[in-house]
């Protein structure tokens, strides 16, 4: 038995010999490689190849929108687990519907007025003839998810279609800035004790290549929770709820553990983000690593999946390599890396007033 596949824990025989009841797995190449996944060169989820990401900030509260566009289209599936969502377009992704690839994703900050930042993402591609055909017209397909950061400044400075359209003229291929920009911006955690003891947040991203494969993994998310953020495998707070001197961590879980009421409202959190492959999968496929992805969240944010939380992730597959790959194997793996994203979201951040960030309160 070889070394990589000792390292996910399964013999040769049963990693490659169920072929007719699933998907003929990460490839024979990946079989026989001894490499197990290891970082990009930071650039974040446009590591993946075909993906140009692209941000909108309004300094003025702030808030903002991010939006990921996918070159060539690619099919996405998406997993909602907190109870106080807000999203457009994410029945569309359901595998038993008819339209099958996504022209891009956007996340914003606003609450559901946010979501208006969709229509400007959607001019931007129909003015490019990107979208679903229906005789001579397109339809671009912009799935999207918000979260709620009206209670930073003023409430009613929030993205529009302007923004949007914006976001997607900033797009590029580039390294993605990370922290207090796109729908990080106005990013906060820490708040089941109230908004006074809570720590800025923001946006991060984070890319895997896949041992010799060529196949990838990229993650981008804004962290909005209302729970403490925790290094990924440790017991390490990064963020989260600061005790009465403003500099301590109380620890959300231990305290409720330990009975103390909770003085969080319902609807302001939220933990939205996409992880994105250059596999080759199919919606069914690509909503299960959605699924597995949110396993990153459960590792690093804490509580989460919250009636206090509208936790939302998308996956998508731009099958730009051909290669077909099993989604347990990538759903795995984008787990990991979206806590990579989520770590790397609280150690960006800059404080802004009443919010300090990481750098802010780290000893």
């Amino acid at each position: 038995m070889s070394d990589s596949t000792k390292r996910f824990g399964i013999a040769r025989r049963g990693f490659l010999g169920t072929a007719p009841l699933l998907a003929p797995v990460l490839t024979k190449s990946f079989a026989r490689t001894t490499e197990s996944p290891t970082s990009q060169q930071h650039k974040g989820i446009t590591g993946v190849g075909a993906i140009r990401v692209g941000h909108y900030t309004d300094a003025r509260r702030p808030t903002g929108c991010t939006v990921i566009l996918f070159d060539h289209g690619a099919v996405a599936g998406v997993d909602v687990r907190g109870s106080a969502p807000g999203t457009r377009e994410t029945d569309l992704l359901n595998p038993i519907n008819t339209v099958q690839k996504v022209n891009a994703i956007l996340l914003s900050g606003g609450s559901a007025f946010g979501l208006d930042a969709a229509t400007g993402v959607m001019r931007y591609l129909e003015e490019r003839r990107l979208g679903f055909r229906v005789g001579s017209l397109v339809v671009p397909i912009v799935p999207a998810a918000i979260l709620f950061d009206l209670g930073v400044g003023d409430p009613g400075v929030r993205p529009d279609a302007s923004s949007g359209y914006a976001a997607c003229k900033a797009a590029s291929s580039a390294s993605v800035a990370e922290g207090n920009v796109g729908a990080g911006a106005g990013a906060t955690v820490g708040k089941l004790f109230g908004t006074r003891y809570a720590m800025k947040s923001g946006l991060g991203t984070a890319c895997v290549s896949i041992g010799a494969t060529g196949i990838k993994m990229g993650a981008i998310v804004a962290v909005n929770a209302v729970g403490d953020v925790y290094e990924t495998n440790t017991e390490t707070i990064l963020a989260g709820a600061r005790a009465q001197d403003g500099r301590a961590f109380r620890n959300s879980m231990r305290q409720i553990m330990n009975g103390y009421a909770v003085e969080a409202r319902k609807g302001e959190n939220t933990t939205i983000g996409v992880v994105a492959t250059n596999a080759v999968l199919n919606k069914s496929e690509t909503t299960k690593v959605a699924q597995m992805a949110h396993d990153g969240l459960a590792r690093t944010i804490r509580p989460v999946h919250t009636l206090f939380d509208g936790d939302t992730i998308f996956a998508a597959a731009t099958g730009i390599t051909g290669i077909r790959a099993d989604a347990g194997i990538l759903g795995a793996i984008a787990a990991e890396v979206m806590a990579q994203a989520v770590n790397r979201a609280v150690l960006s951040a800059t404080g802004i007033p009443g919010y300090p960030a990481h750098r802010d309160v780290a000893s």
